[in-house]
């Protein structure tokens, strides 16, 4: 399938950063892809739409042989997500330990070990870090009641003082290491979550239904030959309830001149979905299992630990879908294969910036290659089922594709030393 126009409705995770970091990134990486493959990109500004609660640019991409129009919707949670962060930090803390430990005694945890341990594994580790400032701020409270009890104090204002330093230096712990070690962040996920999934957040509600609203507009007024819906980390599951209520609307939405697909990267959809509450969702996975008019692709990498590498997304929920299945294509990525080695040796162990390459640009050519995925002339889902031949077909372009200008050069290496996202 070769593709001239494409609409994109990007599906961000729990990112608080919102547009315009994300537009800032995403033009500093379409950069560094034009350059990788020797053709040229040209992006608008982004415009929002009249309420906000989305923003949309274009690009035009033109090679040897091949030029694609897409237009890309950028949808924004970023308010919600910062209203959800600003909580006060013990509420915070109590709500997701709590979570944490409902997860044990229920057997979750342990399910998300089976599916992925990497997963479980990146899960437990916000507790592990308020243990460890736990112990830290238990032994300064002891020399804080030791040094009152050698002094003479009474014993009950020594326990006070005792206590009261306790909390200080966690709350200290907490708020002033946590520019490195997201603790708090990644509670404030695990109870959105925990929320999300028991339906008791209906502002996230009314956003998933303006959004499936946008989707079925598309679909419908488009020219697009491909319309794609990303969903990127959390945005995995908030991609899948958008999909399917849009179907709800519009049982005709895949039918039409373009094709719809789903693409879901680095997604974790068994936080919901593993959920003994979240039959709903489960329902909405097998409904898009089965569903002949909208592709599905989930990309999966064993290097990121917040998504589930390798899994199933309908058999791993315990869901037979039976012969009817044509849902989804699995596709792994190796982040080594599309990463030139000394630059991949610098950031492995960078879990945030990992995560965040699903949607940055390739320094190798392969088979998964998110800015040709949106901006490249081959169809989705040929390129998830053929990546080899996608290869072949892209290298024969590439021969003679005209290079992007010096100027361009310049331009993308001005936007990366301004980013200050994902350095690390």
């Amino acid at each position: 399938m070769r593709v001239q126009r494409r609409h994109i409705i990007y599906v961000q995770g729990f990112d608080p950063r919102g547009l315009a970091q994300y537009y800032r990134m995403f033009r500093t990486e379409l950069r560094k892809s034009d350059r990788l493959h020797g053709i040229a990109s040209t992006i608008s500004r982004p415009q929002s739409s009249a309420d906000g609660s989305m923003a949309s640019w274009r690009i035009e991409t033109e090679a040897d042989g091949w030029r694609t129009q897409t237009s890309y919707d950028f949808l924004r949670w970023e308010d919600l997500i910062q209203h959800d962060l600003g909580a006060p930090m013990w509420r915070t803390v109590l709500r997701a330990t709590a979570i944490y430990w409902w997860l044990i005694f229920n057997g979750i945890l342990a399910r998300f070990w089976r599916a992925h341990w990497r997963f479980a594994t990146f899960i437990t580790y916000p507790h592990f870090v308020l243990l460890n400032e736990m112990i830290w701020s238990a032994g300064a409270a002891y020399v804080a009641g030791a040094i009152l009890g050698a002094l003479g104090a009474p014993s009950p204002v020594a326990i006070v003082a005792g206590l009261a330093t306790f909390f200080a230096a966690l709350w200290a712990l907490l708020k002033y290491t946590e520019s490195r070690t997201y603790a708090l962040y990644l509670m404030s996920d695990t109870y959105f979550t925990w929320k999300f999934a028991n339906r008791q957040r209906p502002d996230w509600d009314a956003r998933i239904v303006r959004f499936a609203q946008h989707l079925v507009e598309v679909a419908q007024h488009s020219d697009a030959d491909e319309i794609i819906i990303v969903g990127h980390s959390s945005g995995s599951f908030l991609g899948v309830e958008i999909v399917a209520q849009a179907l709800q609307l519009d049982p005709s939405l895949g039918r039409r001149k373009a094709r719809v697909a789903l693409l879901t990267i680095g997604g974790n959809l068994p936080i919901v979905g593993f959920l003994p509450v979240s039959e709903p969702f489960r329902q909405r996975i097998r409904q898009l299992a089965v569903e002949p008019s909208i592709d599905w692709i989930d990309c999966q990498s064993r290097k990121d630990v917040m998504n589930f590498y390798p899994f199933d997304p309908i058999a791993g929920h315990g869901i037979d879908a039976g012969p009817a299945r044509r849902n989804p294509v699995i596709m792994p990525v190796r982040f080594r294969e599309i990463i030139d080695p000394k630059h991949y040796r610098s950031f492995r162990w960078q879990f945030f910036r990992v995560h965040f390459q699903f949607v940055m640009a390739n320094e190798r050519p392969h088979g998964y290659d998110f800015f040709m995925i949106v901006c490249g002339p081959i169809g989705l889902i040929d390129r998830a089922r053929n990546p080899d031949q996608t290869l072949a077909a892209l290298r024969a372009d590439q021969a003679t594709a005209p290079r992007p200008s010096a100027g361009a050069d310049r331009r993308a290496k001005a936007d990366a030393e301004q980013s200050p996202l994902l350095n690390g």
